[in-house]
């Protein structure tokens, strides 16, 4: 299968009722074979629109996150243990309890952060179910509403969807340097 909007869009419209069905099975998918999501996002925003574009694209991305979390903290920590040094996962472990929520909150923020590598991450860690459900919740949903509102104005003809692709690329960069200048 070719991951392009238009494929996508095919495939979304060809299940019929069961377009939201296979939209999140797509994003599910998205935890196990690289894509960029935001091909999901764009056409998914496309097909049902800013409001349902944003549930769906919001629902979708939180059970493909909670899938490869889960994953992670089911067989991941064992296979962790055995190929990495003990070391590393001690430090790794202080660092989430220490970082945790504002980590994840943080780097859920910024766009050019792997999302499918944080799940994973996270499910390694030891950070609570509901802490890694509730930070990803709310850290990807700025960046779902700017990219769904911007697939419909561009499937609108509306100059306005560039507009909000410039304000998403403008808003990670400061988010990128006001994170490095903090560390600094």
């Amino acid at each position: 299968m070719s991951f392009t909007v238009d494929a996508v869009r095919g495939l979304i419209l060809r299940s019929g009722p069961l377009g939201p069905l296979m939209a999140i099975g797509l994003y599910v998918l998205h935890s196990f074979v690289p894509f960029p999501a935001q091909i999901l996002t764009f056409t998914i925003g496309a097909v049902y629109g800013p409001v349902g574009g944003v549930i769906l694209s919001w629902v979708a991305a939180m059970a493909g996150a909670a899938v490869a979390f889960g994953l992670a903290r089911w067989g991941g920590r064992p296979l962790a243990e055995r190929f990495v040094p003990r070391a590393y996962l001690v430090k790794f472990d202080t660092w989430v309890e220490r970082y945790g929520v504002r980590a994840l909150l943080g780097l859920r923020l910024i766009p050019l952060v792997s999302f499918d590598l944080m799940n994973y991450a996270a499910g390694l860690s030891r950070v609570p179910w509901w802490t890694f459900l509730w930070t990803t919740g709310l850290g990807i949903l700025p960046m779902t509403v700017l990219e769904v509102v911007a697939a419909d104005q561009l499937r609108q003809g509306k100059s306005a969807g560039l507009w909000l692709i410039g304000a998403a690329v403008l808003l990670t960069a400061l988010v990128w340097i006001w994170k490095r200048r903090r560390e600094a």
